[in-house]
């Protein structure tokens, strides 16, 4: 329970200061200008050698890769736990510092080959992945018929519907990834929506029936290689136990090259296909193939934990509310060996133990102000992000703070490791109130604020800030900049490009001697700027009138108030 916690504290005057006019002034200071000078006195306890030693040892072969319900993930959440405590930080779960939950992990033994009716057949791993869907030991098609659904959405908001009510229970689905984004009048243009992702095109299926679905993956609509979809879906997948939603048998991609050989062989051209796709009137395209295919997979329950620790707040009216800080600790785990002394250990040294760095760093500074700020602030270093951010939906599901009084979350995915940067680049501008706040950090250390540099790619909804998105919550990804300073234009963005084709979700994503760490300094420091300031406003955070997210938060808020005219404030 979090009020016990609160109590504990303030009695012992480590956290909380005297009631009434004396407490609110001991809080720290409201206005804008006189909050960032505030906390930007300990900025000086964010440190590039610290950094840098946090990321050595969770992104250490010593950790295995820290995949979830592994002996490496609990070393690391343990170690986590401890670097919390030492930063004077209290216990954030009901029973420590751990929040567990449970999750199935699902192994699945691919086929020599994928067989179809008109004689094709695609290889594994080089031409397609593919999962065991209904969390069972058995997943099988037994003849299903495949059929085309161009991008597999039905957004009723934007007049947009590809299934135009036919029945595709049994079927096996065939579909783009992405969103209609070549014309700016169509959903958000060139900007990724959630109806671009795979998770959905997956749920939607599920929810009409189908047996199974195949993506067909490019680089330009998934945002990255296949060779990441290909290890990201190698080995054990991660999920939250089923509680009766709908499932699909068999969810699967293709690569683009086979999509065209199989459907060739039904006489089908992609590119006709796909042109078909971009129009309002498409309806599904039944392709003249069917497939039977059993696959087996191994299941195990097994545990993991979301790491949270909480500095509470010490403001009469504003404590119960809190910001919560994010950053997700896991990664991949191990793959096979292909050969002798071949590394398998996906170690994830910036993605994400630079996040874990930074919000230990941001949690230590918070913590070492000369008096706690006016809203709870919780550090939440969550799980199973790379398994569909499962820790932090967890969270949002059992949340140690009401939804409603939860003024917004602060997300780190990937903190720069090319140095300091002109620019903050704000995965969310546009969207809430968190803009202003934004712009007035950067205004206070000289950078300039710029949106998504990669919209096509919806990295909104690809981190853990999403979670709590969906539960009304305005959330906010700091993604560092690519203007670097003292380095030529596009050398930033060429130092990403070249970590997301070489690096991502591979072995060698490990920390190297060229990172340099004046830029994650820079960043972690933007953090504790605008944490602070949500901690300090008046007001809560609010989605922007017609955002997607609207109406879950005036939902969550309802439900807030409808509580406490009951006589029951959580």
């Amino acid at each position: 329970m979090r009020v016990p916690i609160i109590v504990l504290l303030c009695f012992l005057g480590s956290a909380c200061g005297r009631v009434g006019e004396e407490a609110v002034q001991s809080c720290g200071p409201a206005a804008t200008d006189e909050a960032l000078a505030y906390a930007d006195q300990v900025a000086h306890l964010i440190r590039g050698e610290e950094l840098r030693a946090v990321i050595a040892e969770l992104a250490s072969d010593d950790y295995e890769g820290r995949a979830p319900g592994t002996a490496g993930d609990l070393r690391a959440r343990e170690w986590i736990a401890a670097r919390l405590a030492e930063a004077n930080i209290a216990p954030g779960a009901d029973q420590g510092y751990q929040q567990p939950f449970e999750l199935v992990s699902v192994t699945t033994e691919l086929p020599a080959v994928w067989p179809f009716s008109t004689g094709a057949s695609i290889a594994p791993g080089t031409e397609f992945v593919a999962n065991v869907g209904n969390q069972s030991s058995l997943a099988s098609l037994a003849g299903a018929e495949l059929v085309f659904v161009g991008y597999g959405i039905q957004a009723p908001e934007y007049e947009w519907d590809d299934y135009k009510s036919q029945d595709v229970s049994g079927k096996v689905l065939v579909m783009l990834n992405n969103d209609p984004e070549w014309d700016p009048g169509l959903f958000a243009g060139a900007r990724r929506l959630y109806y671009g992702r795979w998770t959905y095109k997956y749920e939607m299926a599920a929810r009409l029936g189908a047996a199974g679905a195949i993506i067909i993956h490019t680089t330009p609509s998934a945002g990255y290689p296949w060779q990441v979809v290909e290890t990201s879906w190698t080995g054990p997948q991660y999920e939250i136990p089923a509680e009766g939603e709908p499932r699909l048998e068999v969810a699967a991609w293709i690569t683009e090259p086979a999509a065209r050989a199989l459907l060739a062989s039904a006489g089908h051209e992609l590119d006709a296909l796909v042109q078909a796709a971009r129009s309002r009137d498409f309806a599904p395209v039944p392709l003249g193939i069917s497939t039977s295919l059993e696959l087996k997979a191994g299941l195990e329950r097994v545990e993991t934990a979301n790491v949270l620790g909480v500095l509470p707040g010490c403001d009469e009216n504003l404590k119960n509310e809190a910001v919560v800080v994010t950053a997700h600790h896991d990664h991949l785990g191990k793959g096979v060996a292909a050969s002798k002394g071949e590394d398998v250990i996906y170690n994830g040294a910036f993605d994400n133990a630079t996040g874990v760095a930074a919000v230990l760093s941001l949690a230590k500074a918070l913590a070492g102000l000369p008096s706690p700020p006016r809203r709870s602030i919780v550090f939440a270093l969550v799980g199973a992000e790379e398994q569909g951010l499962l820790g932090s939906a967890y969270y949002a599901r059992h949340p140690t703070f009401h939804p409603g009084r939860i003024a917004a979350n602060v997300n780190f995915d990937g903190v720069s490791i090319w140095g300091e940067a002109r620019d903050m680049i704000f995965i969310g501008l546009g969207k809430s109130s968190l803009d202003r706040i934004a712009a007035d950090v950067a205004s206070y250390v000289g950078r300039t604020l710029q949106g998504d540099q990669f919209p096509d790619q919806g990295y909104y909804y690809r981190s853990d800030q999403f979670s709590f998105a969906k539960i009304g919550v305005p959330g906010i990804y700091l993604d560092g900049g690519v203007e670097i300073i003292d380095k030529p234009d596009g050398w930033g963005r060429m130092r990403i490009n070249a970590y997301i084709t070489r690096d991502y979700h591979q072995p060698s994503d490990e920390l190297a001697d060229d990172w340099v760490f004046d830029g994650m300094v820079a960043d972690t420091r933007f953090g504790l700027l605008t944490t602070y300031l949500i901690a300090q406003a008046d007001d809560m955070q609010s989605w922007n009138p017609g955002d997607e997210f609207a109406a879950a938060r005036a939902q969550a808020l309802a439900e807030l108030e409808s509580l406490q005219s009951s006589g029951f404030a959580p």
